[in-house]
């Protein structure tokens, strides 16, 4: 869109204590208007479902001059990446081969040829999450640096400016976490050739590179994600491998073996590989977690989606993709399967939550699923202030089993709230062994939803007071609207439905963030030109910044051509400490 636009449709009634904010969700859309394939004399090969350039949909929240009612503006840009760059707007057509799928002779030749064409192996898709960090946001995929983007524009600013000696311009994990107290950022990268894994600390202030270890993994494990507690790492190590050599003899370079080992490990923040102490649990891929936390000095739990089988890469070469998704999102037999030698394949890719109990004295495990009902979610998250510490509630997206089968594709149907543990009498947390509670809010019939975030309410004294924001598209009405629920009324209708002026596609992860004074946030609505002695309208652009910040969001600028070229700034004005820019397009 390039430009925030005013949204006036609006069911429903946001809070007076709502958060001033941003509600920013990311997903892939393909470039060039769907995932392409090619065929060449050494067979062919294509892009998989995951893949396509990220674009960022940002949702405003601003309270109006009465004080009283909102402006809500909505805004949508894709991720400009270097290979973005080079695609659309120098070569203007697709450059990049695809490198994942397909005979593999074709894909050792299509990633030598990006090679030596680009410089490197694949396109840089940054479309699977957004987080911020130090005052500044980053959109994030895992074959590449995050970017940095404009929160207010959606333009890309660049890469992260991350020391490149401290970490070799590897990418990192779209789920960094901070750690509690510290407000360090925990990061880990996964490449196909050694070292596989390493983990690094990230200083609170985003400038330094504290501390970096090679976790010495003998395989290159495709984690999606990292856990942090008070005082560790906790790293995924699952089948899902990367494995050039096995490409090279004729297998596909990325596969998920059924009968390789899972284990997790538990590593001090500032530890080395040999400080990791590893735990073998039943095989499973678990993309996503809850939390991690420390349930005393000795024992950490993990929460987490788990399923049986990965939904990426997809079926190999010669398998019917849509037959090979469906038959695994189907819950043919209406129960959960945990074993992997009950598991035939139906259902393997329904995920459920689930726990992992480590005991760092004894090594033992325990593990079992958190809720025996036939309830299966994805994409969990937390109100963020609990990251890392004992927490009573976590969110997920529910997938919808009949809809995904019959697509052939995820497709969540509703949101869960799921009460995971109770207050004990002397106020500390404790976990039995019943099944815990779920609330489920289920969607109106083909409807789906995707990066639901929660949206914590300022002063909020319990961990639940707030609100649930997310992404919905109804199929039927081809109508993409946001919901807003209140999360301690969970089941009920929202409170507010947000209309869209376009459609939005359904897409991966997002983030919530309220306003504060360490952040600059501008926010863009329509005013007739009339007040300026002109009988056209404008949009127009006002903009806050701290003198301590000032610095920063000129050097930000510099970096924006196209916002440079789009805007002619008009005037500056000092009142308070605060520099108002009135920029007009």
């Amino acid at each position: 869109m390039g430009s925030a636009v005013t949204v006036t449709n609006i069911q429903g009634t946001l809070p007076q204590d709502f958060p001033h904010g941003v509600y920013i969700r990311n997903g892939g859309n393909p470039l060039f208007g769907g995932l392409k394939w090619v065929k060449s004399i050494f067979g062919e090969s294509s892009f998989i479902w995951v893949e396509g350039e990220g674009m960022l949909h940002a949702l405003y929240f601003k309270k109006a001059s009465n004080g009283k009612s909102w402006e809500v503006l909505y805004n949508n840009r894709f991720v400009e990446t270097d290979s973005f760059r080079l695609e659309k707007l120098e070569k203007k057509r697709p450059c990049f081969l695809p490198t994942v799928e397909g005979d593999s002779v074709a894909v050792l030749f299509a990633f030598l040829l990006n090679w030596v064409r680009f410089g490197k192996f694949n396109k840089d898709i940054s479309n699977t999450n957004v987080f911020e960090h130090s005052g500044k946001f980053y959109s994030i995929a895992e074959n590449h640096l995050p970017h940095q983007i404009d929160i207010n524009t959606l333009h890309t600013l660049g890469n992260w400016d991350l020391d490149a000696t401290a970490w070799n311009n590897r990418p990192f994990t779209s789920h960094p976490k901070k750690a509690p107290e510290t407000g360090e950022l925990v990061i880990m990268g996964v490449t196909s050739t050694k070292p596989f894994m390493e983990v690094g600390i990230i200083s609170e202030d985003g400038k330094r590179m504290v501390h970096k270890v090679d976790v010495k993994l003998s395989r290159s494990s495709l984690s999606h994600e990292i856990g942090v507690t008070k005082r560790y790492n906790v790293i995924l190590d699952y089948a899902l491998t990367m494995d050039f050599n096995r490409l090279i003899r004729g297998g596909p370079f990325l596969k998920y073996d059924k009968e390789g080992y899972s284990r997790i490990g538990v590593m001090p923040r500032y530890g080395d590989s040999d400080s990791i102490k590893w735990f073998n649990v039943k095989p499973n891929c678990c993309m996503h977690l809850f939390n991690c936390f420390e349930l005393n000095q000795h024992e950490v739990v993990v929460w987490g989606c788990r399923a049986n089988d990965s939904v990426i890469p997809g079926p190999e070469k010669g398998l019917n993709k849509f037959e090979w998704f469906s038959q695994r999102f189907n819950n043919q037999n209406n129960k959960i399967v945990v074993n992997e030698e009950e598991d035939n394949n139906g259902g393997s890719l329904l995920p459920v939550a689930y726990q992992w109990r480590l005991n760092l004295r004894t090594g033992e495990v325990k593990e079992k699923c958190l809720i025996h009902q036939s309830i299966f979610m994805d994409f969990p998250f937390i109100n963020l202030r609990f990251t890392g510490l004992p927490n009573k509630f976590g969110y997920a997206q529910l997938l919808h089993s009949s809809a995904s089968s019959n697509s052939g594709m995820f497709k969540f149907g509703g949101l869960a709230k799921l009460q995971f543990q109770q207050h004990t009498s002397n106020d500390e947390f404790s976990l039995d062994d019943e099944e815990i509670k779920v609330e489920c809010h289920m969607l109106e019939e083909n409807s789906y939803c995707s990066g639901a975030s929660f949206v914590p309410r300022e002063n909020g004294e319990e961990e639940d007071d707030g609100w649930i924001i997310a992404h919905v598209h109804n199929e039927i009405t081809n109508t993409s609207q946001v919901y807003v629920l209140d999360a301690r009324k969970f089941s009920e209708e929202p409170i507010a439905k947000i209309t869209l002026p376009q459609r939005v596609p359904y897409g991966f992860h997002a983030l919530a963030r309220i306003n504060s004074p360490h952040i600059i946030l501008r926010l863009a609505w329509r005013m007739p030109w009339g007040s300026l002695h002109c009988n056209k309208s404008c949009n127009l652009v006002s903009i806050m910044v701290e003198d301590e910040k000032k610095s920063d969001y000129e050097s930000r600028q510099q970096q924006q051509e196209a916002w440079s070229d789009e805007r002619t700034v008009k005037g500056m004005k000092n009142n308070n400490n605060l520099h108002h820019y009135h920029c007009i397009g």
